[in-house]
């Protein structure tokens, strides 16, 4: 029998490639300092071919979640494509020895292994140049029944809603997560995601999320409002529906139960970097829902997880973070 899972993600797997560099080398290579930029397969190859030494580790919104999930003492699976080459080598080990489930063949056909090439100056800036590869293909075929059956969450990434097939593999694990009673989540990831799909995101979000993750941006531009509570307004908990709107240090507001709740944010001694703050809010909140909690408590646990992966560099927790979970949760 297939072992029951806390929650199961969907998103984009792709390897983080993180080296120290100069400003001189930025230059040289015409980097736009601080800013992400998508690149092709030959841009990224010789890149990477000039990279200093690097740290090499599975990465992706969704996947730093299900990271977040397992470091709680949760039991998570995930969903991604990767290629039969080195760096999906380099995801597929990270993200189990991370406690995952990750069991998605890997493509022999098609595009790379997706990569982040990862350039930190010593100003602690990051400039950041992706090449999504062998997401792009990403679709029906890469979900699994079997672990969608055993979910007790399915948790979808925004960020992959770009491309057709995404779009029906999101449709196909939402309809096997509902015959298997569980619940659906989804994360608005980014504005301009929100403001290229705002029409589907709410038509998806109608026809069966019970759970919506997003920030302040993500909700005034779902909602087109320009006031954060208008936004807040317009999110109802009809079916039983839960919103987590995330404000950075203001906290939180959770809609769902019939009530509307602002829970704070966890004061952080020394702010390091704010990469994977929502990922690991996610992360505990999912937990949370996963164990029938209270909204509060599951956002609280969210906020206590963000607090620690933003108390260094990286996007993944250094801490053990069972305690919290047995802290917050009970």
């Amino acid at each position: 029998m297939t072992q029951r899972l806390d929650v199961v993600g969907l998103g984009n797997a792709i390897v983080d490639v993180i080296a120290r560099t100069n400003d001189a080398f930025l230059a040289r290579h015409g980097l736009a300092k601080g800013a992400m930029t998508l690149v092709d397969a030959a841009r990224a190859d010789q890149l990477y071919a000039d990279m200093g030494p690097a740290i090499e580790a599975s990465g992706g919104s969704a996947a730093n979640t299900m990271v977040g999930v397992a470091a709680l003492g949760g039991s998570a699976g995930y969903m991604g494509r990767v290629f039969a080459d080195q760096l999906g080598q380099v995801f597929r080990h990270d993200i189990n020895a991370a406690g995952v489930r990750f069991d998605t063949p890997a493509a022999r056909e098609g595009e790379p292994t997706a990569r982040c090439l990862v350039f930190v100056t010593p100003d602690a800036q990051r400039t950041m140049q992706t090449h999504l590869g062998a997401c792009v293909d990403f679709g029906p075929g890469d979900v699994d029944p079997v672990q969608i059956g055993a979910a007790r969450i399915v948790y979808l990434e925004g960020y992959l809603w770009d491309r057709p097939m995404a779009k029906e593999a999101f449709r196909k694990a939402m309809r096997l997560a509902r015959a298997g009673g569980a619940k659906v989540a989804l994360t608005l990831s980014d504005a301009f995601c929100v403001d290229r799909h705002r029409a589907e995101f709410r038509a998806l979000i109608a026809d069966g999320v019970d759970i919506v993750f997003a920030n302040e941006a993500e909700i005034l531009s779902l909602w087109e409002e320009k006031d954060f509570d208008a936004a807040i307004a317009r999110c109802d908990a009809r079916g039983g529906r839960t919103w987590a709107v995330t404000r950075s240090e203001k906290g939180s507001v959770v809609v769902g139960s019939g009530l509307v709740q602002h829970v704070p944010a966890d004061k952080v001694e020394r702010l390091v970097d704010t990469t994977g703050a929502g990922d690991l809010y996610a992360a505990g909140f999912l937990l949370g829902m996963a164990r029938e909690r209270p909204l509060a408590a599951c956002a609280a646990l969210g906020h206590a997880c963000a607090a620690e992966v933003i108390s260094h560099y990286g996007a993944r927790p250094e801490a053990d973070l069972r305690p919290l979970a047995a802290s917050r949760l009970g």
